[in-house]
């Protein structure tokens, strides 16, 4: 499909810098694609009434890590050179891949230090040899730390890697560590938030106990190419770049009881959406699984795990639109963001979110 089928115009004034307070009071569009498409204007706090009892929500259980570098490119007869790397994906104990800038001054060999504050490891720096080299910046780094005491430094001389819609209006702070955190985050690894599940507090989970609708967790690794800008002409040209994830044998087996009894599934997030169908056989059966997934969902998939999704407002021209506009179809999506952007809702990773039921066609 042509890739500006999924372009759209959005102002200044409806892209988020801070999350809503409480984070449940966030807005929350429902989108109901049957027959005529159906609007309505609620709040996520209103989630435990538009699910049913014995529905289950699923949620990405990731924790995000502060994966923005800052160092310098060392050569020898003292060329320097700053660069900034953000990891996305672990390749090693003691191996990350990142998108480097600037990326085309960067060569295989090169040595990178980072964080020279003193307070990073023993010698005050974290190092590291860059092994390779991709596309778009993208290189892979072979730090002299291995396993924890490499996840240490990175915690110690890393920042929070803001999505750049925020990060070019304004500086990442204390207050974002807690922020572009979930309350149920735990596996350490992803380098962005699933901005969904930024939505839920205590509270709103003690109002989906007392409704009777489960939750559960699977794990997806968020990686930094969430956050890049499809620039093929065409969805059949563009490459997406592999997250880790796992879904657990109980997790699986639970989900899969609850479809059989009638319940539906619900997504919280695009990042469990891609994994649970990842997961999925074509018969609708959930399995354990665990490795990288690069699915890439376009309008004319077959969706077999997942009914309901909830989704905060994304890019124009980005994969995550692509993937709404195919679980609700596209012209249903074109013109909920049309009424979205009119009524005032904020996009993006602390914007405000969406309830999507899955189109039967």
């Amino acid at each position: 499909m042509r890739v500006d089928l999924f372009d759209f115009d959005l102002p200044d004034e409806n892209i988020a810098l801070r999350p809503a307070s409480p984070r449940d009071a966030a807005r929350m569009l429902v989108v109901r694609p049957a027959g005529t498409p159906v609007l309505s204007d609620r709040a996520v706090r209103d989630l435990p009434s538009l699910l049913r009892e014995g529905d289950a929500l699923v949620f990405n259980d990731t924790r995000v890590i502060p994966a923005q570098l800052e160092g310098q490119r060392v050569r020898e007869g003292g060329s320097e050179l700053p660069v900034s790397a953000t990891l996305h994906m672990r390749a090693g104990p003691e191996r990350w891949k990142a998108f480097a800038r600037p990326g085309k001054r960067i060569k295989v060999g090169d040595r990178i230090l980072f964080g020279h504050s003193g307070d990073a490891c023993l010698l005050g720096t974290l190092n590291a040899t860059v092994e390779a080299k991709g596309e778009g910046g993208e290189i892979t780094l072979l730090f002299d730390l291995s396993g924890p005491a490499l996840d240490e430094a990175i915690m110690t001389v890393g920042h929070i890697p803001l999505p750049p819609y925020i990060a070019d209006k304004r500086p990442e702070d204390e207050r974002d560590r807690e922020d572009y955190q979930t309350i149920y985050a735990r596996e350490q690894g992803a380098v962005a938030a699933p901005t969904a599940g930024l939505h839920f507090t205590p509270d709103l989970f003690a109002a989906l106990d007392e409704a009777g609708i489960e939750r559960h967790f699977v794990t997806l690794h968020v990686g930094a190419g969430t956050f890049l800008p499809v620039k093929a002409d065409d969805t059949s040209e563009h490459r997406m770049h592999a997250e880790i994830g796992h879904v657990s044998s109980d997790t699986a087996e639970r989900l899969n009881a609850i479809r059989k009894r009638g319940g539906r599934i619900v997504a919280v997030g695009t990042t469990s959406l891609r994994l649970l169908e990842s997961a999925t056989a074509e018969d609708g059966t959930i399995h354990p699984w665990s490795g990288s997934t690069d699915i890439f969902i376009t309008p004319g998939y077959r969706f077999r795990g997942v009914d309901i999704l909830m989704t905060n407002f994304h890019l124009p021209k980005s994969t995550l639109f692509m993937l709404v506009s195919a679980f609700s179809g596209l012209e249903t999506m074109r013109g909920a963001y049309q009424h979205a952007i009119r009524t005032g809702y904020r996009f993006y990773s602390y914007g405000d979110a969406s309830l999507l039921f899955r189109d039967p066609e």
